[in-house]
């Protein structure tokens, strides 16, 4: 990790940077974290990355390991399907009424069409954060046409969840080739203003995509 420069906001920084380290896979599922070994990689004393950790471990992201120790909370895989299936309601919903939006909110179609471009051109050199955060925003530039800030909302906190399981299957180019296909799909049906095709279309490829999460996720468990 890259030390950080001292700044008001830096417990935010310390948090950011470990939790991009936990989507990653820099520190992986079960991994033990040593603070003192954190706070020297970078460059700040032991108090921020405490209170950062604190805050990870309220999101669930670390548990609690031995006396006053934490590791990175291992992946459940049902637990992932479940939360797919939580976003894929919240996806269908989305998209429906992104639908609605899409003629009359100028901007956030131009937002929703350049994430979904920057999308798909990625490659093979495309590293994995990249590929990652290129998913996330698609999906947050879908909430935002939907016109209800509710929706972003209600999957944020689970984002997190979701961004570190990614690892599991957006290294398989097949994959990515179907996931943005499939992305394209849903654009075309809400930018057509074709409500119901869009909401089936998004919540079925957020099923999907949790049932293959959930199947790499139990097949690396068992090769471990």
């Amino acid at each position: 990790m890259i030390p950080l420069n001292p700044a008001p906001n830096l417990i935010q920084q310390v948090y950011d940077r470990i939790l991009s380290a936990i989507v990653d896979h820099s520190l992986a599922p079960g991994d033990r974290i040593r603070q003192q070994e954190l706070a020297e990689q970078l460059g700040v004393s032991r108090q921020p990355v405490s209170h950062a950790l604190h805050l990870l471990h309220r999101q669930g992201l670390v548990v609690e390991s031995g006396r006053k120790g934490f590791q990175v909370t291992p992946l459940d895989p049902a637990r992932i399907r479940q939360l797919y299936e939580v976003r894929g309601a919240l996806d269908g919903l989305a998209a429906r009424l992104a639908a609605g939006h899409a003629g009359s909110d100028a901007a956030g179609r131009a937002a929703f069409a350049d994430a979904l471009a920057a999308g798909r051109a990625i490659d093979a050199r495309t590293p994995l954060a990249d590929l990652i955060a290129l998913d996330v925003a698609l999906h947050r530039a879908l909430y935002r046409l939907s016109g209800n800030p509710a929706i972003e909302e209600m999957a944020a906190p689970q984002w997190p969840h979701m961004r570190r399981s990614m690892a599991a299957v957006l290294t398989d180019p097949d994959y990515r080739t179907r996931a943005w296909a499939e992305h394209a799909a849903i654009a075309e049906r809400i930018l057509a203003g074709d409500a119901a095709g869009a909401e089936a279309a998004a919540r079925d490829h957020a099923l999907a995509a949790g049932l293959t999460t959930e199947e790499r996720l139990r097949a690396r468990q068992r090769a471990a």
